[in-house]
């Protein structure tokens, strides 16, 4: 386990990118009637916040590996 804590660039750009699909999903549900377009938005979202991390990790902006 890493010594950082997640303060590393790869784990905040994945956090917010996170956080912003959470967010497009959520107002696609709440829209009437619910915007289904705008709810997978944010799911896609949610999954590149997963592919970035990842990225970001193989170009050495989280930490040391161990």
């Amino acid at each position: 386990m890493s010594a950082n804590h997640g303060n590393t660039p790869a784990a905040w750009t994945a956090v917010v990118i996170a956080l912003l699909g959470f967010l497009v999903g959520g107002v696609g549900l709440m829209l009437d009637p619910a915007s289904w377009t705008v709810f997978w938005v944010g799911v896609g979202l949610v999954v590149a916040a997963g592919v970035v991390f990842i990225v970001m990790d193989k170009l050495g902006l989280h930490g040391t590996s161990h």
